[in-house]
């Protein structure tokens, strides 16, 4: 298996295989390449919609220049905290952003929240973001007001009055209630239409179809996530002596799964 940096023919070859509406495991093998990669160069570039090839081999060249040029400017990098390897980490904080990328966020927005994330104190300010990420502090910016706007970070102030961003402890509890939420008004405007449209009617049946089913969605994970909130605030080990899964006895059935 070829490794290395992909070539611009490989990368023509990503953008005929994504015209041609291929699987990035299918343009993986084609290019005798691991599907992450395919995954990751396509992310990392625009997305599947908004890939091109000269457009990415361009890009990989400027941050190739970009990452010698801080080489040769200054000493060997600052060692990673805890021992990481620099390199592993790169390509997981790669990785990460792509998968961001995936479920709608921008590429720098998602650049931004994996940062946060991977940061041992999940808090960092403006200016250490755009250090860290290399870009500018307006890029930084127009990102963590968008991730404010989905109560994706929250902002703080330091000792010295300084903003910081935050990815709390309850991002995904939050985030989780939040789409239960949504559910909620679907099953609104749903039982609405039933009104309107006529009791009994195909119409009217299938929207009360829908309301009952995503209002048993909604209650099962609001039950859910309140009961496994406890381990977002888990310490190190935990997952050792995790005992966050109730017994059916506690509110889980047993024979839920098969419904």
């Amino acid at each position: 298996m070829p490794g290395g940096r992909l070539t611009h023919q490989e990368r023509r070859q990503i953008a005929l295989g994504l015209a041609d509406s291929l699987s990035y495991a299918a343009i993986a093998r084609g290019l005798d390449r691991p599907t992450s990669t395919v995954t990751r160069e396509v992310m990392r570039n625009g997305g599947p919609n908004a890939y091109r090839a000269d457009l990415a081999h361009q890009a990989t060249e400027r941050r190739a220049h970009r990452r010698g040029s801080a080489v040769s400017r200054g000493p060997e990098s600052a060692p990673q905290p805890h021992g990481r390897d620099a390199d592993a980490m790169a390509e997981y904080e790669g990785t990460f952003t792509a998968v961001l990328m995936g479920s709608g966020l921008n590429r720098m927005s998602a650049r931004v929240l994996t940062c946060l994330f991977t940061t041992d104190s999940g808090s960092l300010s403006a200016s250490r973001l755009a250090q860290r990420l290399q870009v500018s502090p307006s890029s930084v910016s127009k990102a963590i007001a968008f991730l404010e706007s989905q109560s994706l970070v929250r902002r703080e102030r330091d000792e010295r009055r300084r903003d910081r961003y935050v990815v709390d402890d309850e991002l995904f509890f939050q985030a989780t209630i939040a789409s239960v939420r949504a559910n909620d008004r679907l099953v609104e405007t749903a039982r609405r239409g039933v009104a309107v449209l006529g009791p009994h009617t195909p119409a009217a049946t299938r929207l009360e179809n829908i309301a009952r089913f995503l209002d048993f969605i909604s209650e099962s994970i609001t039950r859910a996530a309140e009961q496994a909130r406890e381990v977002l605030h888990a310490g190190p080990g935990a997952a050792e002596h995790d005992t966050t899964r109730p017994a059916s006895d506690h509110g889980w059935p047993e024979q839920s799964a098969s419904l």
